[in-house]
C-alpha cells in the first residue's frame, strides 16, 4: 500500500509540475538553468541504473527457464564456478542492459553493485562468454538450448487465459546478416553479393516471440532446411493446447511437397510464385469471377480527420519526370489448383492490381500484375487470406527488433553454429520482454485496463521497454538472506512494473 501511495503521489507531482510549467518566460533565462553542478561519492550508499534486473530474473526463475537450462544443457565438464544457465543468463541480460558487444559484459562485470543485485560474486567474462559459445559444437546441443527455451515458454503460456490458444500463427521469413570478417567458418556470399550467414526466424505472431532460429551459410535461400524448424514448432505449439495452428510465409516457403502432410491439422496461407501457367489460369477467369478488393481503414480515427500533407516524393517524381506507378484498385478472384507435387487440391487466390504508370504528367500505360497465394483455409474468404498473408509483414518490424534492438541478428564469434547460439542466447533477451507481459493477470475490477496494457507492452520496441522497465535507478541492500531493491524514480509505467513484481512476489 505505501508504494501504492508513493506511486499517485509521484504520478500527480509530476503531472502538476508539467501543468505549471506552460507559462511565458518573462526573465528570458533557459529553462536549463543548473549551473552550480558538483558530484560526489558515496561512500554507503550503492545503486545501479538497471534496476528491472531484479524482476527479469526472478521472471528467468519462476517461470522454470534455469532450472530447464541446467537440466537439459550438459557443455561444461566442471563448473568453475558457473552454471550453464549462468552463462546462457549472462549474455541474455547484457542485451537487455543495453549491451550492444559481448565486450560490453566487462562493464557489468565491474560494477559490484549489479554483482549484488544478481547475488553474484561475479559473471562470466567477455572471452569466457566467447568460449561457452564455441562449446555449442553440434546442432544438437543447439537444440537442446531451444528445448529448454520451450519448456519455460509452455510454463507462460499456461498462465494466459483460455482465449490465447484459439489459434497459433507462426511466421517465418530469412535475413541475410553481413560480417566483416574474412575468417568466420560456415559464411559465404548471398544473392545480393553481402559476405555473412543467412539465419532463419521462426515466430509467434501471436506475442512476437522468437520460437526458433536456424542459422545457415550466406548463399542458402530462404526456404532452404526449413521444414525442421516449422515442424518443430506445430509440435511446440500442439503440446501447449492450441485450437487451431496457421503458418504463414512469402512464396519461397510455398513447399509443394509438404503441403498434402501440413493440411492434416495445420492451415496455411503462403505466398506463390507467379508462374506462367497460373498467369494463364488468372488471365481466364470469367470478369463475374472478380471482385474488388476494399482494405480496412490503417487506424481509426479517434478525433477530428485532419488533412493529409502533401506528398513530397510524389511531387519530385512528377517535376523530374521519373516513371511512376500509382496504384488504382485491386480485384481479388480465386480458383482450385492442385500443385505437381501434391495429390490434392487447394485454393489458389490472386490479387490484380490495376497500375497507372505515368511520367510526368504523361498517361505511358495501365497494367495489371497478380499475386498470388495459396492455401487449405476453407473458411475464411478470400480478402482475409489475402490481409492475413500482408500482416505478416510484421515479422519484417521483429527482425529489425533482433536486428538493431536487441542486437541478436550478429556474429561475433568464429564459425557458424557458436554464432547460432550467440543469437539463440541474446534472442532469449526479446522473448523475456514478452513473457514479462505475458506474465501480467487479466482479472480483476481493471481487468480490460490491464489487457490493453498488456498488449502495449507486448507490442512494445525493445528499447521503449529497456527504458521503462530495465532503465531504473535503484538501491541495492544486501541482508537477512534477501536483495532488496529501493526505487529511486519514477516513471509512467510504473504502476505495471509494481503489478509484475507482485505476480514475481517480489
Amino acid at each position: 500500500m505505501i508504494i501504492r501511495e508513493m506511486h499517485e503521489a509521484r504520478k500527480k507531482s509530476v503531472k502538476n509540475r508539467l501543468k505549471n510549467a506552460v507559462q511565458f518566460n518573462a526573465s528570458g533565462d533557459p529553462v536549463f538553468s543548473a549551473k552550480n553542478i558538483r558530484y560526489e561519492a558515496s561512500e554507503k550508499t550503492r545503486a545501479i541504473n538497471v534496476g528491472g534486473i531484479g524482476l527479469i530474473h526472478k521472471l528467468a526463475l519462476d517461470s522454470g527457464l534455469v532450472d530447464a537450462i541446467n537440466d537439459k544443457l550438459h557443455l561444461l565438464q566442471y563448473n568453475i564456478p558457473y552454471l550453464e544457465s549462468d552463462h546462457v543468463l549472462n549474455i541474455a541480460y547484457n542485451a537487455i542492459c543495453g549491451g550492444v558487444y559481448l565486450e560490453d559484459i566487462e562493464l557489468l562485470r565491474n560494477d559490484e553493485t549489479y554483482l549484488d543485485a544478481l547475488g553474484a560474486e561475479s559473471i562470466p567474462d567477455p572471452t569466457t562468454a566467447g568460449d561457452f559459445c564455441r562449446r555449442f559444437d553440434s546442432p544438437y546441443k543447439i537444440g537442446l538450448l531451444n528445448d529448454a527455451i520451450d519448456e519455460a515458454r509452455l510454463n507462460v503460456w499456461k498462465r494466459q487465459p483460455d482465449s490465447f490458444f484459439e489459434e497459433a500463427i507462426i511466421d517465418m521469413d530469412g535475413h541475410v546478416l553481413e560480417t566483416t570478417g574474412s575468417c568466420k567458418e560456415g559464411m559465404d556470399m548471398s544473392y545480393n553479393g553481402k559476405w555473412g550467414y543467412h539465419p532463419l526466424l521462426v515466430s509467434l505472431a501471436n506475442t512476437q516471440e522468437v520460437l526458433g532460429i536456424l542459422n545457415r551459410p550466406g548463399n542458402w535461400t530462404s526456404q532452404q532446411r526449413s521444414v525442421g524448424p516449422i515442424e518443430r514448432t506445430i509440435g511446440l505449439c500442439r503440446r501447449a493446447g492450441f485450437r487451431r495452428i496457421l503458418l504463414r510465409g512469402d512464396s519461397k516457403f510455398s513447399q509443394t511437397e509438404h503441403f498434402d502432410r501440413w493440411d492434416d491439422g495445420v492451415i496455411f496461407h503462403f505466398g506463390y510464385e507467379a508462374k506462367k501457367n497460373l498467369i494463364k489460369l488468372a488471365d481466364d477467369l470469367a470478369t463475374s469471377r472478380w471482385k474488388r478488393l476494399k482494405r480496412p481503414a490503417k487506424y481509426q480515427v479517434k478525433t477530428k480527420p485532419r488533412k493529409r500533407p502533401d506528398n513530397v516524393k510524389e511531387e519530385i517524381v512528377r517535376r523530374r519526370e521519373y516513371e511512376n506507378q500509382i496504384l488504382q484498385y485491386e480485384e481479388v478472384a480465386e480458383f482450385e489448383y492442385k500443385p505437381t507435387a501434391c495429390k490434392k487440391t487447394y485454393r489458389m487466390i490472386v490479387v490484380r492490381k490495376n497500375i497507372r504508370v505515368e511520367k510526368g504528367q504523361q498517361w505511358l500505360m495501365d497494367t495489371s500484375p497478380y499475386f498470388f497465394y495459396v492455401t487449405n483455409d476453407r473458411e475464411s474468404s478470400a480478402a482475409e487470406v489475402v490481409f492475413s498473408c500482408n500482416d505478416r509483414c510484421n515479422q519484417e518490424k521483429l527482425i529489425e527488433q533482433l536486428k538493431n534492438g536487441v542486437r541478436a541478428l550478429r556474429a561475433p564469434v568464429d564459425n557458424l553454429l557458436s554464432n547460432w547460439a550467440y543469437m539463440m542466447m541474446t534472442a532469449l533477451a526479446w522473448n523475456l520482454k514478452a513473457w514479462s507481459a505475458l506474465w501480467l493477470p487479466e482479472t480483476g475490477r481493471w481487468a480490460k485496463k490491464h489487457r490493453e496494457e498488456k498488449q502495449t507492452v507486448l507490442k512494445m520496441d525493445f528499447r521503449t521497454f529497456v527504458n521503462y522497465f530495465i532503465n531504473i535507478p535503484c538501491q541495492i541492500i544486501r541482508g537477512g538472506r534477501q536483495v532488496i531493491y529501493r526505487l529511486l524514480n519514477w516513471n509512467p509505467w510504473f504502476s505495471v512494473f509494481r503489478r509484475l513484481a507482485i505476480q514475481l512476489d517480489c
